[in-house]
């Protein structure tokens, strides 16, 4: 039985026969390891040789937003990441400078450490991060996890993080914000509560679908609903929706609109497989990504990876999954060109192709332990949602 939390993010199915070993992840953060991966022609471009530093970050019990804001109050250097790291794991991962200039000195918190490794000739890209490789212990689970076999027919959804975890809202915001109901998107972000938050978030959140409690209540918002003081603020000193979602990050914004894109290609996914489409295998027009990633048209005897379309307003229809998106869309009352936001064009997004299957390597496990290595975009609360098949994703530490 698919839990409501995977309808909600818009998964309706397993696509392995393994019964599970159910169990939970997360309990202690040594417990969840990421460790990112980048290019043997990164790796080989960082040198002892004056240029743009890189750094490792390793860090826990915090994101990674979070801990490049520490470092850039600490040092007053801003450094870019090549991709994001939740804060639920103990993670390593490559920063770099934007600007070449003096290297800071390795230091440390309690959460996060950065050490110096090298410099590059050019800033080190998103381009450049390929993967991230998994060590995940299972607690409380059966016996049986060297059963486990299918690693490689599993489809490539978007997780959990994706749409707020224990909130599953992001898409919703999103979706709101593409029909152009700048006042639904922030009450949305203010008052939208799941069974998962805690009693202090939602009462506050209850008392803020109110608007006539927005002065009252602004002193009581959590320190950790950071975003919410932000709308809040705008909402109390000008009563302008979009000027309120217009303070929020330019990153979250856009992310809120992707996170909807997110539920759109989940939604796809299920719905292609339920009607017996192979998306383990590319066939004569399909569209595939190569070994390098570049995206293109099928072609036979050259090793590719199913691509299936991540709607925006240049969506491209000519593909065997356009039924299915198309009555998705239309269910959804949206169209791809409502991805172009006149009021809002920085958050527009044109689409692009996402790998249909998750492309897994260096798969081990040994008693409740598993380790394996995901290529970039690809989420390990997925793999480890077909392992375990818990009846409450949430409650085991997704």
């Amino acid at each position: 039985m698919i839990p409501e939390i995977d309808s909600q993010i818009g998964i309706s199915v397993y696509t392995t026969k393994f019964s599970g070993i159910g169990g939970k992840i997360r309990i202690n953060p040594e417990d969840f390891e990421v460790s990112e991966l980048i290019s043997k022609r990164a790796i080989n471009s960082i040198t002892d040789e004056s240029g743009y530093a890189v750094y490792k970050l390793k860090k826990k019990k915090i994101d990674t937003n979070h801990a490049l804001s520490g470092v850039f109050r600490k040092t007053g250097v801003r450094l870019k990441s090549l991709g994001l790291k939740d804060a639920s794991a103990i993670t390593e991962q490559f920063v770099g400078s934007p600007h070449k200039g003096k290297p800071i000195d390795d230091f440390s918190t309690e959460k996060y450490s950065l050490r110096k490794i090298g410099f590059t000739k050019k800033p080190l890209s998103k381009k450049d991060m390929i993967g991230n490789n998994f060590k995940i212990q299972i607690s409380d689970c059966s016996d049986d996890l060297s059963s486990f076999a299918e690693h490689n027919q599993i489809l490539n959804f978007y997780g959990y993080q994706r749409f707020g975890s224990k909130r599953p809202v992001t898409h919703l915001i999103g979706k709101a914000i593409l029909q152009r109901d700048f006042d639904m998107a922030v009450d949305l972000i203010l008052s939208f509560t799941s069974s998962y938050d805690s009693a202090e978030n939602t009462e506050i959140r209850e008392k803020l679908s109110d608007k006539a409690n927005y002065v009252k209540y602004y002193d009581k918002v959590p320190s950790q609903m950071d975003i919410e003081k932000i709308v809040l603020k705008e909402m109390i000193e000008h009563d302008d929706s979009i000027r309120a979602i217009r303070a929020i990050p330019l990153s979250l914004r856009r992310f809120y609109i992707q996170a909807y894109e997110s539920y759109i290609f989940n939604k796809s996914l299920s719905s292609a497989f339920l009607d017996g489409e192979n998306l383990f295998q590319s066939q004569p027009g399909d569209v595939c990504f190569d070994s390098k990633s570049i995206i293109g048209k099928f072609k036979d005897g050259v090793e590719q990876y199913l691509a299936l379309p991540f709607v925006g307003y240049s969506y491209y229809k000519k593909t065997r999954f356009d039924h299915s998106i198309s009555k998705i869309l239309i269910e959804e009352e949206i169209s791809p060109k409502d991805f172009f936001i006149k009021e809002m064009q920085e958050v527009s997004s044109e689409g692009g192709f996402r790998q249909a299957a998750i492309h897994c390597t260096d798969y081990v496990s040994e008693k409740n332990k598993v380790e394996f290595s995901l290529s970039r975009g690809s989420f390990a609360t997925i793999l480890l949602r077909e392992i375990m098949k818990p009846s409450d994703p949430i409650l085991a530490g997704f």
